[in-house]
Parts: C-alpha cells; sequence; structure tokens
C-alpha cells in the first residue's frame, strides 16, 4: 500500500504527526488488517479552510504513485481538539471526484 496522507492545516501547530506514523507504522486502528507493506508517498495539508488545495494535492500524490489516499484524523474526527473539519465530507467528496473509484480513501489514522 502506498499512501498519500492529508492533514488539517490549522492543526499541524499543535500536532507534529506522531500518532499518525506509529498508528501506520504499526498497522494498527485504521491499517488494522493490512498485511502488505506501508510506503509513505507524502503528506500535506488541506491547504486550509475549506480544503480546496486537497484535491490537488491528492492527486500529485496519486501521480508519485499513492494507490491510496488517507485523511489523517485531525479531519474528520477532529483530534487532537475535538473539532472536526466542517468541510471534511465535501473534501472527501471533491477529492472522489477527481481521482475516482481506483484510490482507496481512508477517512481517519486513529
Amino acid at each position: 500500500m502506498k499512501i498519500g496522507l492529508v492533514r488539517c492545516l490549522q492543526t499541524e501547530d499543535m500536532c507534529p504527526g506522531s500518532a499518525c506514523f506509529k498508528v501506520i507504522n504499526e498497522k494498527k486502528l485504521a491499517f488494522d488488517g493490512i498485511t502488505e507493506d506501508i510506503e509513505i508517498i507524502g503528506i500535506n495539508t488541506c491547504g486550509g479552510c475549506p480544503g480546496k488545495k486537497a484535491v490537488t494535492r491528492t492527486a500529485e500524490m496519486v501521480k508519485r504513485g499513492a494507490d491510496t489516499i488517507v485523511l489523517a484524523s485531525c479531519i474528520f474526527k477532529g483530534t487532537p481538539i475535538g473539532f472536526p473539519c466542517p468541510h471534511a465530507q465535501e473534501m472527501k467528496d471533491a477529492i472522489v471526484r477527481k481521482l475516482g473509484n481506483s484510490i482507496k480513501i481512508i477517512d481517519y489514522t486513529h
């Protein structure tokens, strides 16, 4: 599995991504049951509200080899501050429209 990780721009000031990297490396939580190796192709932010830049940024990660796009837990779950992105579903839908159904999308990391 080759993943492109997207995180919330507003969360990056308080979160270095350690928990995301840990669950990816240990294949836990959202990655439980994955038997193949996981390679991180890239990590980027959504670009800030309302997340429009996530579309072109995920497309670039796919161009560079990602077969799975992972939306970090800060987007749908609001981790670590408990405030989910109000644009999360719209952002995901726009990514799916751009990339099609051949790319897997995971809604959280931990």
